[in-house]
């Protein structure tokens, strides 16, 4: 019995950082592991150990007509490629609904397919219909990263389980290391994608309303795209902005707060790794009122919740949080307690459960 696990793009953002540690774990319980990702990419997903990869070829498209005839070619070279390979007893594990391919190859070989679901947001609906109809005819199981997208996402008939994204071992045991004491609190940092959606000109804006803070925004995308991105975009002296990373440590360890200002009308987040490596650190949070998200800060205990549409609320809860040094002190606190409940070993063994292995 080998898993097959399939992921459309290996990149340094969240859902691949996801399978990266559950791939290790079953590694580690010496399980047959093969890696299916599209060739020519670096990410969270390289060079891993113990691991067959298989490749294939996709080509990521800014015309969304021309994008979704990529994947759709790019599918279709997986199913044929692999269908020697895949065998019934063998488990096909689908991480993100995109590479739809992997559901149809598990379906008409008759194996094991478990989907590991991280979005609710795919757009246009036509598309989101069409991969979410595959999944769900041809998924065995299905694993949700929070209860909130268990609920906006629901499949019915099919086995459902909610398991929260964990924190790696060695990521807790470096942050444990390493976390300052922070007497006078004034670094702010964001960690997200280069997508208008992710709130990036709101935070601009909130660095250029609060020039006696200090902010870092650590982008998952290349310097020149940022050059690009930021060319018309008059960013204040005291906002660095930085390109992918393969250490965050050091922007944490800096970072007094970590905020997510996804914009609720057009992506709703359905965890925030992000969040959870900062409470790592300690960091108090503000984040959208809407989501998955909003089960790992409890307002006013380890953060808030603000839409970031609402920018005097933004600067007000972001200023309170710096002042009332007390209230601080209790939110870093009460994130050190509470990190062990995304310790990687409970999530490895909770998903090896899933898998039916030992």
């Amino acid at each position: 019995m080998k898993i097959f696990a399939f992921h459309l793009l290996n990149d340094y953002s969240g859902s691949p950082k996801v399978l990266m540690q559950l791939i290790k774990g079953w590694t580690k319980n010496n399980l047959d592991v093969h890696l299916v990702t599209c060739e020519g990419r670096n990410g969270f997903l390289s060079n891993l150990e113990d691991v067959s990869y298989h490749y294939f070829w996709y080509q990521w498209a800014q015309n969304p007509y021309l994008r979704f005839i990529n994947l759709t070619i790019s599918q279709l070279i997986l199913i044929f490629s692999l269908w020697l390979k895949v065998q019934k007893n063998d488990i096909i594990y689908v991480n993100t609904v995109l590479p739809f391919g992997a559901g149809i190859l598990g379906k008409l070989k008759g194996c094991k397919v478990i989907y590991h679901i991280h979005e609710t947001t795919i757009n246009p609906p036509i598309f989101k219909k069409m991969v979410f109809g595959i999944a769900k005819w041809s998924g065995s199981e299905v694993i949700f990263v929070s209860e909130f997208l268990a609920r906006q996402e629901p499949f019915e008939n099919t086995k459902t389980h909610i398991l929260y994204n964990a924190i790696e071992n060695s990521f807790l045991e470096m942050a444990s290391q390493n976390r300052k004491v922070t007497k006078s609190p004034s670094h702010v940092l964001m960690v997200c994608s280069l997508k208008d959606y992710k709130g990036i000109q709101e935070f601009v804006i909130l660095a250029q309303q609060n020039l006696n803070f200090n902010f870092k925004l650590v982008l998952n995308a290349t310097q020149n795209e940022i050059n690009v991105y930021f060319s018309k975009i008059d960013c204040p002296l005291n906002l660095q902005i930085f390109d992918s990373q393969t250490n965050l440590h050091p922007f944490y360890r800096w970072a007094d707060v970590i905020l997510n200002l996804s914009r609720p009308h057009q992506w709703v987040e359905t965890f925030g790794l992000t969040i959870i490596e900062g409470m790592a650190y300690g960091i108090p949070a503000i984040v959208p009122p809407v989501g998955g998200i909003t089960e790992l800060v409890q307002e006013n205990t380890n953060g808030f919740k603000v839409d970031c549409r609402k920018m005097h609320l933004l600067n007000e809860k972001l200023n309170q949080l710096f002042s009332q040094r007390e209230k601080y002190q209790q939110m870093i606190q009460y994130n050190i307690d509470k990190i062990n409940h995304y310790s990687e070993n409970s999530f490895i063994r909770k998903n090896l459960n899933i898998l039916s292995l030992p």
